[in-house]
């Protein structure tokens, strides 16, 4: 039943209309996920329970896993099976499908989380020369796919389909709480394109009216410096010439509840930033100074500004940004010289930097919170601050007998960007043309804690290269508790309700509805600064916070997970997915630690070679630390997804499949389709990924047939590559 193509033909041509969701279905998880949008509140994490190794006995699994498997035909599988086709199944190929998989539909580079910086350009090189070999090797078997059938998304583009999904769900029969409305009543008024398009610009000068004008029309009221700025700091969520934000000391001990702090960063800049490495000084990028001012004069026009007004404000305003722009740094400097987190009291940090109202400005971002000035804040850049200060103190006093108010109109158009997706297309597509030059609660908590407990059984695995290094990993491990964010650190409907008791929305008004979140911006920030929780609900990975291991609900949507769908396709797509994840947060650097990254990657790179065949690759290059640890890491990752599956399986021997695979081949299958289309790490592999399930099957045991050549000699000693984890 493995390859029946009239099994894969009927579920690929399913109709549109059957694989719509149930839009009346919207249950405890999904309403959470509805609120999490709009207000960004939630932290998510999952229960961790006690690791039991399961003994390598006569059970279900070994009996049944690779046998055919009752079909599954929910709605939520229909659409899954969409996703998959021969072209991805690695048993339809098994010579080559690791070379041509990724290559005729890969992820996307645009949204991976770049680690370039830990590879030396040494490594960089010759990791190029491997790509390009493995590029070849694609375009030369691309002919022999049969095509992908439909991309799993990025993992924070599924969810924000299906909140979208659930926010444009009907209401009738659905008992919602006044900010679950409040939730809708905003989206609806976000998705109405009509609405900002008829009132143009108006908006905005209106309530630029309200703070006093600007001296770009010759109708600035001289307002003073410091107020405008609380006032935009407060009220607008708009931070010109600083960031402002909230969190937790890393160089502290780590407690069950983190002690947070105000922090205090650089700005955003509106154009790139270059960086001199030998007078390491930064400058703005001439490059693109010319569209930055140019952008500046489009945005006068779209306000009804005179042109003749443009040069003398945009040149200031242009002029304000590059000179505050000179004392920014990048992450890697500022590391090396240890300037993040440096604590200082808001009375310290106004002596040093006079120019800005510290207090007043943060008493009114964090109201009602009180806020004194031997409160400790972290600075990440503290000559900027100081520089930025300075600046302002030197403008105030060229420009106050003149009138033209630069520091003011600065401000200005922080708030315009603010605002802009509020604001008519025009003002958007602006700024883009400057830019160009989820399921069951208890399914979740179930595949976490087999992912996690299989996670932690990798470890006792590991040959240590001291005990020292042992101890740090285990003790670092050891008191860490994944957490679900509807069992802990939750506000209840009521407290939401009472939060958003003060929000009026507009049916029609999109502008002003805007206005109101960015209210409800400051209130997330107040809240997380007195209860310490941190809330981003759109997050997409676990992160840690004091002993908590925290799994943001945003992971847990289709087509990366469902409730309906086979327990073999929740384990090897976001099971693998959480898997490297955890072994990236939990252990950047074991290469420096325990010896297998070295030992087993290395074995995995020769068993590629062997099969390939190619001989510009043997004997030329050999993988760099940092490789090796990926590929450890991504193979790490199967054994473990594969591994909590077995625990999964052992338990419930009944379960569903998608396309008539037997349940470890729909695993593997699932496993090769998601690290071709959405992994992270994908980039730096000197192969591709999916080659894993090759060493996987060389052990007849795990797969329904072996991966194997009839014309290709594969002599390797592939035992050797294989984990005791799975054995």
């Amino acid at each position: 039943m493995d390859d029946n193509p009239a099994v894969h033909q009927e579920m690929v041509t399913t109709s549109e209309e059957q694989s719509q969701p149930n839009p009346v279905g919207c249950n405890k998880y999904r309403r959470l996920l509805l609120v999490v949008f709009s207000f960004s509140l939630f932290a998510a994490a999952l229960g961790l329970g006690v690791y039991s190794h399961l003994q390598k006995t006569a059970d279900p699994w070994t009996s049944q896993w690779k046998s055919a498997a009752p079909p599954c035909l929910s709605p939520a599988c229909i659409r899954a099976s969409e996703h998959f086709s021969a072209a991805m199944d690695p048993f339809s190929h098994p010579c080559d499908y690791f070379l041509f998989a990724c290559g005729t539909g890969g992820s996307s580079t645009s949204a991976r989380r770049h680690s370039v910086k830990r590879i030396s350009n040494e490594d960089r090189g010759e990791l190029d020369k491997k790509r390009e070999v493995r590029m070849r090797r694609e375009t030369d078997v691309q002919g022999k796919s049969d095509g992908w059938l439909v991309k799993f998304p990025d993992r924070k583009t599924a969810l924000l389909k299906t909140i979208k999904e659930i926010l444009e769900a009907p209401e009738e029969g659905v008992s919602m709480s006044a900010a679950e409305q409040k939730a809708k009543k905003y989206f609806k008024t976000c998705m109405d394109a009509e609405s900002p398009e008829k009132v143009g610009s108006k908006p905005f000068l209106t309530l630029l009216q309200q703070l006093g004008g600007w001296a770009v029309s010759n109708g600035w009221n001289q307002t003073d410096f410091n107020t405008t700025l609380a006032l935009l700091m407060s009220q607008y969520s708009t931070f010109p010439f600083f960031s402002v934000y909230v969190g937790s000391d890393p160089g502290e001990e780590q407690t069950a509840s983190d002690q947070h702090y105000i922090q205090i960063d650089e700005p955003h800049f509106q154009f790139p930033i270059d960086w001199n490495s030998k007078t390491q000084k930064s400058k703005a990028s001439s490059r693109y100074l010319r569209p930055f001012y140019m952008a500046c004069g489009q945005y006068l026009d779209l306000l009804g500004v005179p042109s003749s007004e443009t040069t003398q404000h945009c040149g200031l305003y242009v002029s304000l940004s590059t000179t505050l722009a000179l004392a920014t740094a990048p992450l890697h400097y500022r590391l090396s010289q240890k300037l993040l987190y440096h604590r200082i009291t808001i009375k310290e940090l106004q002596t040093q930097a006079p120019g800005i109202d510290w207090l007043a400005c943060l008493n009114a971002t964090f109201q009602p919170l009180p806020i004194s000035q031997s409160d400790l804040v972290l600075v990440h850049n503290l000559p900027y601050i100081i520089h930025m200060s300075q600046t302002i103190s030197e403008w105030q006093v060229q420009h106050e007998l003149m009138g033209t108010g630069p520091l003011h109109t600065y401000m200005i158009f922080s708030l315009l960007h603010t605002l802009i997706p509020a604001l008519d297309s025009r003002f958007f597509q602006t700024m883009r043309n400057f830019s160009i030059a989820t399921g069951d609660t208890e399914e979740a908590e179930e595949l976490t804690h087999d992912v996690y407990s299989s996670l932690k059984k990798k470890l006792t695995d590991l040959i240590w290269r001291d005990d020292r290094s042992s101890a740090f990993i285990l003790n670092k491990i050891k008191p860490l508790n994944p957490r679900l964010s509807t069992k802990t650190n939750n506000v209840s409907h009521a407290e939401l309700n009472h939060l958003y008791a003060e929000v009026v929305l507009s049916e029609e008004d999109f502008f002003s509805n805007y206005l109101q979140m960015l209210v409800l911006e400051k209130k997330s920030r107040s809240r997380l600064l007195s209860h310490g929780t941190q809330t981003d609900g759109l997050s997409v990975t676990p992160s840690i916070s004091g002993n908590n291991i925290i799994f943001p609900v945003g992971m847990f949507v289709s087509p990366f997970f469902h409730s309906s769908y086979p327990r073999a396709l929740n384990y090897g797509t976001l099971g693998s997915l959480m898997a490297k994840d955890l072994l990236h947060l939990l252990l950047p650097d074991l290469h420096t630690k325990a010896n297998n990254p070295e030992l087993e990657s290395m074995c995995i790179w020769s068993h590629y070679l062997s099969v390939t065949k190619d001989p510009g690759w043997v004997g030329t290059f050999s993988l760099s630390p940092f490789e090796q640890q990926e590929v450890w890491m991504q193979y790490s990752a199967l054994q473990v997804a594969l591994d909590a599956y077995k625990m999964s399986f052992t338990r419930h021997p009944e379960d569903s499949s998608l396309s008539g695979l037997s349940y470890i081949h729909l695993f593997l299958s699932s496993f090769t389709k998601v690290t071709c289309d959405v992994d992270s790490y994908h980039e730096f592999m000197p192969f591709e990924p999916s080659f894993l399930v090759t060493v996987l099957c060389s052990d007849s045991r795990f797969c329904p047939k072996p991966l194997t050549c009839v014309n290709k000699s594969q002599s390797y000693p592939h035992e050797m590559c294989q984990s005791r984890t799975l054995h």
